[in-house]
């Protein structure tokens, strides 16, 4: 099994309900995402994948749905509706977007758009801060 990896940014906002400290206030993170997938062999050039390919693909999809916008618990009605009111740009999460459920949610959401090209979604990394990170495999 071969394997390869690409790093991808985003900026977004979120918020974690019930939190006992800061991170119960909206706020915003730069994170960074490592995306590892695999194939059981090399294509004729000498690649799992192109990089290229999951940027444009996993990429766009970042860019479309989170990046600029606010990640939130579909419990937090009152963010919600003001995201709808003002037509912000905003995601729902089954629970809070902590980087453990962004982690979990991109795996599936990345495995689902490089099905065609023939790779396994291995690893996705999600880093909150620079010293904070959450990984995930499915």
């Amino acid at each position: 099994m071969r394997r390869c990896t690409r790093k991808l940014e985003f900026d977004a906002a979120h918020r974690v309900m019930r939190h006992e400290s800061k991170c119960k206030h909206l706020h915003g993170h730069r994170y960074v995402v490592e995306l590892t997938v695999s194939a059981p062999g090399l294509d004729d050039l000498g690649r799992v994948i192109d990089f290229g390919c999951i940027k444009e693909v996993v990429g766009a999809w970042i860019d479309e749905h989170w990046d600029h916008g606010t990640l939130l618990n579909y419990e937090d009605r009152d963010l919600v509706d003001l995201c709808k009111k003002n037509e912000w740009r905003w995601h729902g999460f089954d629970g809070n977007p902590t980087a453990e459920n962004i982690s979990a949610v991109l795996f599936y959401k990345a495995a689902e758009l490089l099905h065609r090209f023939e790779v396994e979604v291995q690893h996705v990394r999600v880093y909150e801060t620079p010293n904070c990170w959450s990984d995930f495999d499915g």
